[in-house]
């Protein structure tokens, strides 16, 4: 399969303004099984119901609970994951060649830079990478630059947010998913730094969805490709509300003012 293949699964995936509003529920092998992760047919069956550009999920779950959104929603493939008790260390878990069976538009996998064991992580990312791209599949990588050898103090610093994104560049990645650096001065120097799209996960910054609206507003003002958010969309009352919202700032260009207006009113609705 040639770098076709690849482009037209990048298109099924990105929405036509070349933005993407993706939503994981990948978390439970990683994190630990919440509560609000545990009817998760339901869970996934609600936030398909807002027609989010991707989802991402493990291949036993796409495989119990997502044939009935085939086609409506595309499959981002998981093939790594941590654990709680290793939460700096992804393993590989799945492969392309179970990605391309599950008809999925792309293949993710996690990587943490920063650590003793970036360099193993890297290898096996740039592995996949050549593997997926033979096969024309596009690929979306978890960066996070929170591995031990970065001192507490530099965490937030936006330089290692850019070397993971531009590392993730540089080893084939099309779109790399990492942490947002606060503001949108900062963010657009990490955008700027690589040729790979770039989406921002929702991190803990509290259950204000507010503060998430103003983030999405500001992660494309910055020049970011858009959002793959979990927790803030899975884990309150009305995860197709949120959706519609987000998908109200990130594709209608709408502003905070209005997303929360629509949220306010989805939620009346029901």
């Amino acid at each position: 399969m040639s770098l076709l293949g690849k482009e037209i699964r990048l298109k099924r995936l990105l929405h036509e303004d070349g933005r993407l509003l993706g939503v994981a529920v990948d978390q439970a092998t990683a994190r630990g099984v919440f509560d609000e992760l545990m009817p998760i047919e339901r869970k996934i069956d609600e936030i398909a119901a807002a027609r989010p550009d991707a989802m991402t999920m493990h291949k036993g779950i796409a495989d119990t609970c997502f044939h009935k959104h085939a086609g409506k929603t595309s499959l981002i493939f998981k093939a790594s994951t941590f654990s709680p008790w290793q939460p700096n260390s992804d393993v590989q878990v799945a492969n392309v060649e179970e990605a391309i069976r599950f008809g999925a538009d792309a293949v993710s996998m996690g990587c943490i830079v920063g650590g003793d064991d970036q360099p193993v992580q890297l290898q096996n990312l740039a592995t996949i990478a050549g593997e997926a791209h033979k096969a024309g599949l596009p690929v979306i990588a978890h960066i996070y630059p929170r591995g031990n050898q970065i001192p507490k103090t530099e965490l937030n610093d936006w330089r290692h947010a850019a070397y993971a994104v531009r590392t993730g560049a540089e080893v084939g990645v099309d779109i790399v998913k990492t942490k947002y650096t606060g503001d949108p001065e900062s963010f657009h120097k990490v955008v700027s730094s690589t040729p790979a799209k770039v989406v921002v996960a929702g991190g803990d910054i509290g259950n204000n969805i507010e503060d998430y609206f103003q983030m999405v507003h500001d992660v494309i003002d910055a020049g970011g490709t858009g959002i793959t958010f979990g927790r803030i969309v899975w884990n309150r009352p009305n995860p197709t509300a949120v959706v519609k919202a987000f998908k109200h700032i990130i594709h209608d260009n709408g502003t905070v003012k209005e997303a929360m207006e629509l949220h306010e009113q989805l939620l009346n609705e029901n």
